[in-house]
């Protein structure tokens, strides 16, 4: 195992809990929140899994992904000029664009969340899981070197 297989294991992995953890607030806590806590300790319960999951993420989940994209893009030659080649740039640069777009659909489901927008907030929230979904897609869509 070379130190590149371990940058490569952790980029994947934290995308793994990432999306991982967005299914299973989604087809879990959610719908088992709803049959059954009343609404009040339902808000309550769903509101710290919320803050939780976004704590993780802007403590571990953000700094992970950024520091192994960046290492391995480096490692790959990639260069803002090669993102607009066909192939590997271009899948990158999509999956970098739509990245971007899944982050600031979280960061505004939890202001939404927060503001009391529950629908603003559900939108936000399904807009992220399969943007999230559509940047693993793009990944596995890269060329192998």
């Amino acid at each position: 195992m070379t130190w590149w297989s371990v940058v490569r294991f952790l980029h994947v992995l934290s995308a793994a809990l990432w999306v991982g953890g967005q299914l299973a607030v989604s087809l879990v806590v959610l719908p088992a929140a709803r049959r059954l806590l009343d609404g009040e300790r339902r808000a309550a319960v769903l509101s710290a899994v919320g803050r939780r999951f976004g704590l993780v993420t802007a403590a571990a989940f953000l700094p992970v992904q950024l520091a192994t994209g960046v290492a391995l893009a480096a490692r790959k030659g990639v260069t803002w000029q090669s993102l607009a080649e066909p192939g590997y740039g271009r899948i990158l640069a999509a999956k970098l664009g739509l990245f971007a777009a899944v982050m600031l659909a979280a960061g505004l489901h939890g202001w939404a969340s927060g503001a009391g927008r529950a629908r603003l907030a559900r939108a936000l929230a399904i807009a992220s899981l399969v943007g999230s979904l559509g940047v693993v897609l793009l990944a596995t869509a890269l060329p192998a070197t």
